[in-house]
């Protein structure tokens, strides 16, 4: 029975994502990027407080989150999100290269980590283990 008299279509429901990044230029492009490779982009936040209280009011499955940030840094949002009722699937990003973090990514909360320059809808979903 359908209910409303609406039809079922098998379309796939879009990962919902949450961009987080000190660099306005940046975020414009992740987003352009990552909604036309099927995310959709609920908000956009500079900072780690800014983040903290987007993921509250906004619930992303994913956030893409620069581990540089003024304030609070991506780390440690990270680690606070964790600590949520419910997590999103947390993906750190930087321009600088992962070995410069040592082994902060592996030890972090977060999924893993994808270059700036390497930022796709495929990478990430295959890092945050979501359908784009």
């Amino acid at each position: 029975m359908v209910l409303g008299g609406g039809q079922c279509h098998d379309r796939p429901v879009p990962t919902t994502l949450l961009i987080v990044d000190d660099h306005v230029a940046f975020r414009r492009l992740a987003r352009r990027v990552l909604q036309a490779e099927g995310f959709e982009v609920l908000g956009e936040a500079g900072n780690g407080e800014a983040a903290l209280a987007a993921v509250v009011r906004l619930r992303p499955n994913v956030v893409l989150l620069d581990i540089l940030l003024p304030g609070i840094d991506g780390f440690e949002v990270a680690a606070r999100l964790a600590e949520e009722p419910v997590q999103p699937r947390v993906v750190l990003t930087s321009s600088r290269e992962a070995v410069e973090f040592g082994d902060r990514i592996l030890t972090s909360a977060a999924a893993g980590f994808i270059h700036k320059d390497e930022l796709s809808g495929a990478a990430l979903a295959r890092v945050a283990g979501v359908a784009s």
